[in-house]
């Protein structure tokens, strides 16, 4: 008896969690959406006391006269469960600034390099893209409001030229990777035991062409969108490629289409400028009043690929409760629940992933308030 329902009670209470999760995201883009105040919660921990009581008897009785002789077979089971949960109200100074700041470029390149969409991370993630000149100075900025109409539909065709380029295998979205010059001008050959501690620091001595010595060490720079293998460029090009894109604060991810590579007749150089987990949230809540997101027909020079849905999270209000196990929530006599289609689903699990990373671990940001059963 006891290990199936242990293994039963411990995935149920998983899903207690997962479909909590679920409830305050929604509840939240509801609040917004009237105009309240965001507000989070966390269940920080559910702790559980699980016994199990068998017993067993077995008994007779043989009576000396004649008459009836009987023997009786005792059988019993008792279980029970204590859990206690600790429910987290999430606010203070730290917990603030992980959901006002705008997430960094690594993590929009790690949810492309794991298989998402970019033309559905840049919309559900993306306020805008800041067009650059050549040197980095600001040209102009391209909103994705719907509330500025021809700024939102030139973003949605940037957005989808770029999906179009990745579908057909011809979009690059890394982190740049190049060897740093630490030392550059070193006379002398370096000693071995420099050498030595330099190899376990990272750090590499290599012959000039002139016969001096450089030290260098491999670094990890920012992230590069774009229509053109980094690596096929030399390692002082990846150099000086990522101190321009340094010029970019780190909630900027950088986009390069060259003209001279595939899809360059729709070429780019600028940042998208990332959202922080209140903006997006913002944004989704603006869809459900008047500033709706709406279908944008891909530009000409974009060739033909599956097209997403014309918003990047639909959210149904409605009156009636839902007939299905879609995430919802229930606020001020409506319901709230995601739509029921592939996109949707997928969208509201980007955004739950976001959250997860915007939250972190909740660690002493204000006193539990723990419940026991």
């Amino acid at each position: 008896m006891g290990p199936p329902v242990l293994e039963q009670q411990v995935l149920s209470y998983d899903e207690v969690a997962k479909t909590l999760d679920e409830k305050i995201l929604l509840l939240n883009i509801a609040r917004v959406s009237r105009g309240d105040t965001v507000h989070f919660t966390s269940t920080s921990s559910i702790a559980a006391t699980f016994d199990w009581t068998t017993t067993m008897g077995v008994g007779g009785q043989i009576q000396e006269p004649r008459g009836i002789d009987f023997l009786s077979f005792n059988l019993g089971e008792s279980a029970s469960e204590n859990p206690t949960f600790s429910i987290i109200p999430v606010y203070g100074e730290e917990f603030t600034k992980r959901v006002v700041t705008p997430f960094k470029d690594t993590v929009f390149e790690f949810l492309v390099f794991q298989g998402g969409r970019i033309e559905q991370v840049m919309r559900l993630m993306g306020s805008g893209i800041e067009v650059q000149a050549a040197d980095g100075r600001f040209v102009r900025f391209i909103e994705n409001s719907p509330g500025h109409p021809r700024e939102y539909e030139e973003f949605r065709r940037i957005a989808d030229h770029l999906q179009w380029l990745n579908d057909n295998r011809q979009l690059f979205v890394r982190s740049l990777i190049f060897d740093e010059v630490l030392v550059d001008d070193v006379k002398t050959m370096p000693r071995p035991e420099d050498i030595n501690n330099g190899y376990n620091m990272g750090l590499r001595w290599r012959q000039k062409p002139d016969g001096g010595f450089e030290l260098t060490r491999l670094s990890g720079g920012r992230v590069l969108v774009s229509n053109f293998d980094p690596m096929a460029l030399s390692d002082r090009e990846r150099f000086k490629l990522n101190e321009r894109i340094r010029l970019n604060p780190a909630g900027f991810a950088y986009v390069e289409i060259r003209p001279d590579g595939p899809g360059g007749d729709f070429a780019l150089t600028g940042a998208i400028k990332l959202r922080s987990m209140l903006q997006m949230l913002g944004f989704l809540a603006s869809s459900l009043g008047e500033t709706r997101e709406y279908e944008v027909a891909p530009d000409p020079r974009t060739g033909p690929f599956e097209r997403g849905a014309a918003e990047i999270l639909k959210i149904n209000a409605s009156n009636e409760a839902p007939k299905s196990d879609l995430p919802s929530v229930y606020f001020d006599g409506r319901y709230y629940t995601v739509n029921d289609t592939f996109w949707d689903r997928t969208s509201f699990n980007l955004l739950s992933v976001l959250f997860q990373t915007a939250v972190g671990t909740i660690e002493n940001v204000s006193i539990p308030i723990t419940i026991a059963k």
